[in-house]
């Protein structure tokens, strides 16, 4: 069987990394009751996959990275800064968008719910930024861009199950909520096809791409996901999630510890 190209591994990650963040959303169309009693379940597992990619193998690949590169006469990076970076800089974005939201509906009286077009934008802006982080992975290695898809997957599912939830609310027929969506995964794509053709370009500052991802990564498990499970208070919950969230960040364990195995993943 002829070896799968870099790209040709971009482009069929991405896709389904796009494809499995839909998964979420269509099945709030179709069970919108079960999805949401098991909504919390997913957020935790995602929280999990999340730590795990980020400790276990975003940032042992920056490290290593940023040896490579001094070795090589590059110039010293400190990744553990800008991977504070990635997550203020995730925060900021979040926060532009709530306060947008919040000055566009300041007059309302009753609690308001971001827009459509917002909720559009921002979901697109988020898988494009999806796309370059799986492609930016894939030019490390092919077991970093297969781990970092899954966890982009994971934590898209619940993500989109909110969204969906909120474009139901808001009156959009449910052909179009999947044809929104759709063409928002695209985007995806589309950012993953441009990180690759910037290819050597970007090559010398991939450990600060693979730190800004943990940083990105880490806000959304801490700050949009964690808090997720935490809202949920019935009885016996507590432990399920808990091992949820366990269970994703071994799994991620599992995973990279299974590719060394069949010796698709090196050791630094």
């Amino acid at each position: 069987m002829p070896e799968l190209s870099t790209l040709s591994y971009i482009i069929i990650f991405t896709l389904i990394g796009s494809v499995f963040s839909l998964i979420g959303g269509i099945i709030l169309l179709l069970k919108e009751k079960v999805a949401i009693k098991f909504s919390h379940f997913l957020a935790a597992f995602a929280a999990g996959t999340l730590l795990g990619t980020v400790f276990f193998e975003l940032l042992p690949e920056a490290v290593h990275g940023t040896h490579e590169a001094e070795e090589g006469g590059g110039g010293e990076m400190n990744i553990f800064l800008f991977t504070l970076l990635g997550f203020i800089l995730f925060y900021l974005i979040e926060r532009s968008i709530h306060w947008y939201h919040h000055h566009q509906h300041e007059f309302d009286d009753k609690k308001t719910e971001p827009t459509i077009p917002l909720v559009v934008l921002g979901d697109t802006v988020h898988n494009f930024i999806d796309g370059v982080v799986i492609a930016a992975t894939f030019l490390v290695n092919i077991p970093l861009g297969v781990v970092t898809t899954l966890a982009v997957a994971a934590h898209e599912i619940p993500q989109e199950m909110g969204d969906f939830g909120i474009l139901i609310h808001k009156g959009l027929e449910r052909k179009k909520i999947i044809l929104v969506n759709i063409m928002s995964a695209l985007a995806a794509l589309f950012g993953a096809l441009i990180t690759y053709f910037l290819g050597e370009r970007i090559e010398g500052i991939l450990p600060i791409l693979l730190s800004l991802t943990a940083g990105f990564f880490i806000y959304i498990a801490a700050s949009d996901l964690i808090p997720e499970i935490h809202h949920e208070n019935r009885r016996g919950f507590a432990f399920a999630e808990t091992a949820l969230l366990i269970f994703g960040i071994l799994s991620i364990w599992l995973i990279l510890y299974l590719l060394g195995v069949l010796g698709l993943h090196g050791d630094h």
